[in-house]
């Protein structure tokens, strides 16, 4: 996707991925309500069952093991202990190597269905015989990166889960994967997650001081050929917490629709002041390198002053995924000069 994650009309109105011949013997031969094999690796013990956070409530004969998600999700389940069969979504760059949503997952053993916006192979996903499909949500009931005209056949394949990604602080959708999780079989108490989620309060805390200690003014944006994107901090998780532990971040005045972000001509890319850059780290959005032609970036107080650090706008939501965003932004805010 060429824009930014919080282009609104965009995240409801995805490309058609559905349709495909043969898709309904494929439906008839997964009975369309998640795994028709009660054995073997489909789990064992009794029903499952989870609410999430559209109020609907997922079940299945038995705890789901052929789970299908969105990358970064099964990157933030994966965290937890939890692996996927499938994914969609950002997984893979051009040049072969995993995309940064992807996290620590072994892309090598999974079945990519789509990596690009609007793509979802329905025929792939039938043929996984998924238990059970989970993503995120950026706004109420749009399940991220399935396609609205072939949402209806995805769904009947399998129960979804839709968490919520935004309106809410980081720890929200981190709490409600870690519960998820649990859920699928993962335990909590792993010494691998309890030192992620030390590391996380770690970071937080160093954060915090740093935000109180050094109190900058901070701007989230992202680059796109036409257009400078200010990310509103009172709609975006990870910056909602950022603000909550102190930061100063720039809230702009004038938002787009859906009111994650103002959109401004590269004319006006001057309208708001900071001292730091929070960029949009996305392989869909302009890198410094790119952006380095553009005059008005490049006059910037923040860039001229070399206070431009990456930001994953589209976080994992596990301690492991989250704690080095933390200690990035930490890092930028500790350094970082007032350029005013």
């Amino acid at each position: 996707m060429s824009t930014p994650r919080t282009l609104t009309p965009t995240r409801r109105g995805l490309l058609a991925a559905g349709g495909a011949l043969g898709l309904g013997a494929l439906l008839t031969a997964c009975g369309g309500g998640g795994s028709s094999d009660p054995s073997g690796d489909s789990g064992k013990g009794g029903a499952w069952s989870f609410k999430d956070d559209r109020g609907q409530v997922a079940k299945t004969p038995h705890t789901p093991k052929r789970i299908v998600a969105f990358t970064g999700t099964a990157a933030a389940l994966h965290d937890f202990g939890v692996e996927c069969t499938g994914v969609f979504g950002p997984t893979l760059l051009k040049d072969g190597r995993p995309d940064p949503q992807a996290g620590d997952l072994d892309v090598a053993k999974l079945t990519v269905l789509g990596n690009t916006w609007g793509e979802f192979n329905v025929e792939k996903y039938a043929a996984l015989r998924p238990d059970l499909l989970i993503t995120n949500m950026f706004e109420p009931d749009a399940l991220w990166y399935v396609p609205d005209d072939s949402r209806k056949k995805i769904l009947a394949l399998a129960p979804g889960v839709g968490l919520t990604a935004s309106r809410v602080p980081l720890t929200e959708p981190i709490k409600r994967y870690a519960e998820l999780a649990a859920s699928l079989g993962a335990d909590l108490r792993a010494k691998k997650v309890v030192d992620a989620k030390a590391r996380f309060e770690a970071a937080a805390e160093r954060l915090r001081k740093a935000a109180k200690g050094n109190p900058v003014k901070v701007m989230a944006a992202s680059g796109s050929p036409d257009l400078f994107y200010v990310s509103n901090p009172a709609v975006n998780a990870d910056l909602m917490y950022y603000r909550q532990l102190g930061v100063d971040l720039v809230v702009p005045r004038k938002l787009d629709q859906g009111g994650y972000f103002e959109s401004l001509s590269w004319e006006n890319a001057g309208t708001y002041e900071a001292d730091v850059i929070l960029l949009d780290s996305r392989t869909s959005a302009l890198q410094p390198k790119d952006l380095a032609a553009k005059p008005t970036w490049a006059k910037l107080p923040a860039v001229q002053a070399g206070q431009v650090t990456p930001w994953l706008s589209e976080p994992r939501f596990s301690y492991a995924g989250c704690a080095p965003l933390l200690e990035t932004l930490a890092d930028a805010v500790e350094k970082a000069k007032k350029t005013s």
